[in-house]
């Protein structure tokens, strides 16, 4: 379990994180969502030790994770691919992490197998392409087989074969009661990964919720009406609390009214319809319509 209080951190009178607390609980997925410098990193960063909170405070399972006499057993992290001695081969690298904590060679060649790795285990690191550097990090947070694992964008650079393989792998941990704690850009893979979410903006936690409260609290359901009644269904729909689009000829997306209700009206006028779809609502549009005043680098539309 990861537990956050009051976290805070300065740079200078730049303010990264201000005041979060939340907890990470185990057997299930938790996402860590938030745009760019919403503070994220700096947050993972702070969880494993390696920035100083300003204020408050973060445990990993009961104790700061420098308290941990074994700190590879309690947490594994991935917060940069990158950090490797560049010149090792895959295999070393690991064998050198191993050591500080006694984890033998047997373990070593378990977590290569277990991630993919035994075609390149041999090779330097340095020739690695950013999806196998990807899988290096995740072999290298589940050397001490911990119970908590913290990792940052862990598909980034992976193939969908790779993409597939992350998703069911912190499934199955979190399913053996593990605490999975990860960060990730692709929100159709967090909606699909995910069972709980903490959205970050401006440093601050602005959702803290399941994933499907998320979806249901940050849009509206839409229905998709195909009718060769359209354009006299869409006066008939004419409302404040009511918003109708026609992105084709014959075809409505109504926002506003259920299903049954348009279905109704139809029926009282005698409009004939073709198809009449609820359509589910995407975790991307609830996460844009959360963070829309959150959003630190905002860029230009595309005309």
């Amino acid at each position: 379990m990861i537990t956050a209080e009051g976290l805070v951190k300065r740079y200078g009178a730049k303010t990264a994180v201000n005041d979060i607390s939340f907890t990470v609980r185990p057997g299930q997925v938790t996402g860590f969502l938030g745009p760019n410098g919403a503070g994220k990193s700096t947050t993972m960063r702070m969880i494993v030790g390696l920035d100083r909170p300003s204020a408050g405070g973060v445990t990993v399972n009961g104790k700061p994770y420098a308290a941990h006499r074994a700190p590879l057993h309690e947490v594994g992290a991935l917060l940069d691919a990158k950090a490797v001695h560049t010149g090792r081969s895959a295999y070393n690298h690991l064998l050198a992490m191993a050591a500080t904590h006694g984890i033998g060679a047997s373990r070593v060649r378990e977590v290569i197998e277990l991630t993919g790795l035994e075609s390149v285990a041999r090779k330097r690191v340095g020739g690695f392409s950013l999806g196998m550097g990807q899988r290096l990090g995740i072999a290298a947070a589940m050397l001490g087989d911990p119970a908590t694992l913290i990792l940052d964008e862990p598909v980034n650079g992976l193939d969908p074969e790779g993409v597939l393989w992350v998703r069911q792998f912190v499934r199955h941990l979190a399913s053996e009661g593990r605490t999975i704690f990860l960060s990730s850009h692709l929100m159709s893979e967090m909606a699909l990964t995910a069972d709980h979410l903490i959205v970050l903006g401006r440093g601050e936690i602005i959702a803290d919720a399941p994933v499907a409260d998320i979806i249901a609290g940050g849009t509206r359901a839409r229905v998709l009406v195909r009718s060769p009644h359209a354009s006299q269904l869409a006066e008939l729909l004419a409302a404040p609390e009511i918003a109708v689009i026609r992105s084709e000829a014959g075809v409505l997306e109504v926002t506003g009214l259920p299903a049954s209700g348009i279905g109704d009206l139809a029926a009282q006028h005698g409009l004939a319809i073709h198809e009449l779809t609820p359509l589910s609502a995407s975790l991307e549009e609830a996460y844009m319509a959360l963070t829309s005043d959150a959003v630190e680098y905002r860029t230009e539309a595309v005309r």
